[in-house]
C-alpha cells in the first residue's frame, strides 16, 4: 500500500519529464509557466491509486495519470478566459500574462499533448481509454456551458445544479479512476464501481466547497469568503434558499442581491440562510452523495487493505472544517 506522497512524487516527476520546444516561445513558454504553477495534482494521483488499488504497478497507469492532468489544466486556461480571471493559484493567469489569442492557442495545445500521452499506453487498451476521456471531455464542456447559461436565468433547479457541478467538476475524477482501472484491466463491475465512487465524492467536494465559500474560516480557506454571495452566483445554497424560502425571505434575498455594500451583504445573506437553516440542508445533500462514493468503493472486489488510500483520500477530501 504506496502512500499519498509517493503517488505524488510520481506526478511531479511525470510533469517535469514533459518537454516542450523553445520555439514559438509565445506558444510554449506559457504552457511551462501554467505547468508550474503547482496545484494539488489530485485527478492524476486518483488514476495511479486506482492502478494500484487493481493490483498493478500504478507507474503503467502514468501516461492517462498525465493525460488527465494535461487535460485539467487546458480547461483551466480556457476557463480563466471566459471567466475574465486575472489571478490562478495566487499568479497570474495566462490570458492576464500573455492575452487571450495566445491562451487559446496554448490551452489547445496542452489538450494534444494530453492525447499524445494517451497514445503511450498499451495498443490493447488505447480505444477503451479514448472512449472514457473522449466521453469526459465533451461533458466537462457541457457542465461550463451550463453553468454560463445559469448565470442568465432565473429558474435554475436544484436538480440542473447537481448536473452541473456532476458535469463540470465531477465526471473528470470519476475518469481519472476508471482510466487506472482500465490500465489494470480489471472487471466491468470495478471500472463502473470506481467510476461511481469519484463521481459522488466530486459533487460532495463541490458541494462542501460552497458551503465552505461562505461558512469558512478565511484563514483556512485560502481565499475570499463570500465570493459567491458577492457575484450573485447560484450555488446550491442559494437555489436551496429561494426554494424554500417564504414570500418575505425571497423578497428580502432579492433585495440583497442588489446591495452595493458588500461586506454587509455577506453578513445578511448569511444571517438569512442560518435562519433558514440552508447550510444543514445542504450538509445533508452533501453527505447523501458522500455516502453514495463510500458504499460504490465498499462493492469493489478487491481486497480492504487495498481500498484503505481511497477511503483515506475520500475522507481527506471531505474533512475541510464547515
Amino acid at each position: 500500500m504506496q502512500s499519498i506522497h509517493y503517488f505524488s512524487q510520481i506526478i511531479e516527476k511525470g510533469l517535469g519529464d514533459l518537454t516542450f520546444p523553445a520555439k514559438p516561445s509565445n506558444l510554449y513558454d506559457p504552457l511551462r509557466y501554467f505547468l508550474d504553477l503547482g496545484g494539488k495534482r489530485m485527478r492524476p494521483m486518483l488514476t495511479l491509486m486506482s492502478a494500484d488499488a487493481f493490483n498493478i504497478d500504478c507507474k503503467n497507469a502514468l501516461p492517462s495519470a498525465l493525460a488527465i492532468e494535461l487535460f485539467h489544466n487546458f480547461s483551466l486556461i480556457h476557463d480563466d478566459i471566459m471567466d475574465e480571471a486575472p489571478i490562478r493559484r495566487g499568479k497570474d493567469t495566462v490570458h492576464s500574462k500573455w492575452n487571450q489569442n495566445i491562451a487559446i492557442l496554448s490551452g489547445d495545445v496542452l489538450l494534444v499533448k494530453a492525447y499524445q500521452e494517451l497514445a503511450k499506453q498499451n495498443s490493447s487498451i488505447v480505444a477503451e481509454l479514448l472512449t472514457v476521456f473522449n466521453k469526459t471531455a465533451v461533458e466537462v464542456c457541457e457542465g461550463q456551458q451550463m453553468d454560463m447559461d445559469f448565470e442568465s436565468r432565473n429558474d435554475v433547479t436544484i436538480a440542473e445544479y447537481i448536473e452541473m457541478i456532476r458535469l463540470k467538476t465531477s465526471v473528470l475524477l470519476g475518469c481519472a479512476l476508471e482510466m487506472g482501472a482500465i490500465v489494470a484491466e480489471t472487471s466491468l463491475e470495478n471500472k463502473e464501481l470506481i467510476y461511481e465512487f469519484g463521481q459522488h465524492i466530486g459533487i460532495a467536494f463541490q458541494i462542501q466547497d460552497d458551503i465552505l465559500d461562505l461558512y469558512a474560516d478565511p484563514e483556512k480557506f485560502g481565499k475570499q469568503v463570500g465570493g459567491d454571495v458577492i457575484s450573485n452566483k447560484k450555488t446550491l445554497l442559494f437555489l436551496k434558499a429561494f426554494e424554500i424560502a417564504s414570500d418575505f425571505q425571497k423578497e428580502e434575498l432579492t433585495i440583497l442581491l442588489e446591495e452595493k455594500d458588500l461586506e454587509f451583504k455577506v453578513i445578511a445573506v448569511r444571517h438569512l440562510f442560518d435562519g433558514m437553516g440552508i447550510k444543514e440542508k445542504c450538509k445533508e445533500i452533501m453527505q447523501i452523495h458522500y455516502s453514495i462514493a463510500k458504499e460504490a468503493l465498499h462493492k469493489i472486489n478487491i481486497s480492504t487493505d487495498k481500498k484503505k488510500p481511497l477511503f483515506e483520500l475520500a475522507a481527506y477530501l471531505m474533512d475541510r472544517e464547515i
